[in-house]
This record gives structure tokens, C-alpha cells and sequence, in this order.
């Protein structure tokens, strides 16, 4: 099978999506950034589609035949759009947009598509958003291979692994600051 082609179907994976296909692109079959990019963005939107599509027929079909299913849904519904419509309403589709640019394991297409279907977005609203939330996505995973490559290449892997050490301390020295007393947004009395 040709390699990029397995870059494609890496990215319509629901772990991985392109958060993995990129870098395996770049790293392992030293494809060019941007074949890598525009194939793993497709292979990513392909899922999005079929999941925006049909997520809504699959779950009456099974609230229909299934009555357990048919009690699930209404609740899962009901809670969620109760609990959640505040913020959606407060922060608007940008949400689900910042949502789906993250570049973490469980962020992305195939979650963004999961929201949309619970809070009722339009397919014709939702998957530009979705769209425009895994180009962002690669964007960033793009330029953080390429700077991890550069930074391997000419300084070691030992500079790279002082970076990601040097950045998960600071991390850490934040979160813990910013659970002191009085550091920051000191709650008025």
C-alpha cells in the first residue's frame, strides 16, 4: 500500500487522528510538510462527515427498536443541553472550534462531531466549524514536528528532551503557584 495512503487512513482513526498522522508522516516516511498536512486533513475530515451525517439516524433507529436505548438518548440529551446551554450560548460556536484545534488525544473531529450531534448543530454549521478546528490543529502539529526536528537535528535528541523537561517544569511550578493563596485572582471579600 503506498505510504501516503496509510497516512490517510491513520488520520480517520478516532485516537489518532492527524495528531499522529503528521508526525509519522514527517518523521518516518520524510514526506514533504505540506502533502503531509493536506492528506492527514483529509483523511481527518472523512470520519467528520459520515459522523455529522449519521449520528442522528443510528440513535433513532436505536431509540426506536431498543427502549433502554430510546431512555438513554433522552436523558443524555436533556442533561447535557441543560447543563450546557449556558456556555454554549455564552461562548457561541467558537467553542466548539477551540474545542477541536486542541492537539490533545481526546480533542478533536471525532469528539467535535459527538458535540455537535448533542447540541443539535446544523451539519451546514457544524462541520465548517469542525473544519476549521482540525486545520488549526494541524497547523499546530505541523510546526511542532518541524520545530522538534529541527531541534533534534541540530542539537541532539538530548536538547529535545531538555525542552519538553524545561516545559513540563514550568508547567507545574504554574499550576502549583496558582493554587497558592493570594497569587492570583484573589476572590474579594
Amino acid at each position: 500500500m503506498n505510504s501516503l495512503w496509510q497516512v490517510f487512513l491513520l488520520a480517520m482513526t478516532p485516537i489518532g487522528e492527524l495528531r499522529a498522522a503528521i508526525p509519522v508522516c514527517l518523521t518516518v516516511l520524510h514526506s514533504n510538510w505540506l502533502s503531509c498536512y493536506l492528506i492527514s486533513l483529509a483523511g481527518n475530515l472523512v470520519p467528520v462527515i459520515f459522523l455529522l451525517l449519521f449520528l442522528e439516524p443510528i440513535s433513532k433507529y436505536f431509540s426506536q427498536k431498543f427502549k433502554i436505548c430510546n431512555s438513554f438518548f433522552n436523558w443524555l440529551f436533556k442533561r447535557t443541553r441543560k447543563r450546557y446551554h449556558q456556555s454554549r450560548i455564552k461562548y457561541g460556536y467558537l467553542a466548539l472550534i477551540f474545542f477541536v484545534a486542541l492537539p490533545l488525544p481526546v480533542t478533536g473531529g471525532w469528539t467535535g462531531s459527538i458535540i455537535a450531534f448533542l447540541f443539535d448543530i446544523p451539519f451546514k454549521i457544524a462541520f465548517p466549524l469542525i473544519a476549521l478546528g482540525i486545520g488549526i490543529a494541524g497547523v499546530v502539529v505541523t510546526f511542532a514536528t518541524i520545530f522538534g526536528l529541527v531541534l533534534s537535528k541540530y542539537s541532539g535528541w538530548q536538547a529535545l528532551m531538555v525542552t519538553v523537561t524545561v516545559g513540563i517544569i514550568i508547567w507545574l511550578v504554574y499550576n502549583r503557584l496558582k493554587k497558592q493563596k493570594g497569587w492570583r485572582n484573589k476572590k474579594k471579600k
